[in-house]
């Protein structure tokens, strides 16, 4: 028993001294609500480069847009082996089918967390968008690969798998209705809600898609993954937009107390509350913005394009 509980003891020390840096990076969002030239819609999906590795993260809702938007942005989407899908919506899996049928060298590779695929039984059945479609994906030789525990994708990229919700942070709907591993419906709090990581010199980059998880309960899981590290830039949906000024400032204050210095909120983070986080953070604007189609962030900065 003694060298059972010394062996789990030891396995994060293991996977945290394995984790190499990232010397090198460009997260570039394909999807969002916010577009000049391009097209927005209520979805999610940006592609990420890290030291000459590339990950597609979530795929927008409509069927083309994360498609037309990479070409546009002359963004080469072929032999991308991995896609990262942060939960079972639409509104963040709706491109995928088209994706692989135009690329049938990428995304062989769906990264999803446990219970992704759980119905959510409503007034139309059980099946949902991202369920009902599974059998397509699959035979279009996509292998979806489950994540529970936090797990590095490929080396220095980590999936956070489930995020336990410290902090009552409840930033989903609760009319929906799942069914869980065991049977039970239950409230869905969509538990498969994951996020994306990676270290480098200057401290942490999260990616998230909604953070349905949490905002704060995700920073706090994270800091637990890579302890003593600062979370520097974090990009993504935050799904910020009902929350009251004080929920708000209380969130801007344990961003900042996680060493948050830049933020692009896009998506479901709400312009509004967007704005009242960079001021409680006191944040610039070239440091805090929201996020449009084709704003990007490298370790130099945040560039919005137009749509500043």
């Amino acid at each position: 028993m003694k060298k059972i509980i010394l062996l789990v003891l030891f396995i994060p020390l293991v996977c945290i001294a394995q984790n190499p840096k990232i010397k090198d990076f460009k997260i570039t969002i394909l999807s969002t609500m916010l577009s000049d030239t391009h097209i927005g819609e209520w979805g999610f999906s940006a592609i990420i480069e890290a030291d000459g590795k590339r990950i597609l993260f979530d795929t927008g809702s409509r069927e083309k847009t994360v498609l037309q938007n990479a070409r546009e942005l002359k963004i080469n989407l072929e032999n991308i082996d991995n896609v990262f899908l942060s939960h079972n919506h639409k509104d963040h899996t709706g491109g995928l089918k088209t994706l692989r049928e135009n690329y049938p060298t990428s995304f062989s590779n769906a990264h999803i967390g446990e219970g992704i695929f759980y119905p959510r039984p409503n007034s139309r059945g059980s099946n949902h968008y991202f369920l009902n479609n599974k059998n397509d994906l699959e035979s279009l030789g996509i292998n979806f690969k489950n994540h529970i525990n936090p797990s590095q994708l490929m080396p220095g990229l980590w999936t956070t798998g489930q995020i336990p919700r410290k902090y009552d942070e409840r930033n989903w709907s609760e009319l929906g209705k799942m069914i869980d591993s065991n049977g039970n419906i239950v409230e869905d709090i969509i538990p498969e809600d994951q996020s994306l990581f990676f270290d480098t010199e200057n401290g942490i980059v999260l990616i998230s898609g909604c953070g349905h998880a949490g905002l704060v309960n995700t920073l706090d899981y994270v800091k637990k993954i890579l302890p003593n590290r600062p979370i520097y830039k974090i990009i993504g949906g935050f799904h910020l937009l009902n929350l009251n000024e004080e929920k708000l400032e209380w969130t801007a204050k344990k961003m900042k107390e996680s060493g948050v210095e830049y933020f692009v909120g896009a998506h479901c983070t709400g312009l509004n509350s967007t704005y009242s986080i960079r001021n409680f953070m006191n944040l610039s604007s070239k440091n805090a913005l929201v996020g449009s189609v084709g704003t990007y962030i490298t370790k130099k900065g945040i560039f919005p394009g137009y749509m500043q």
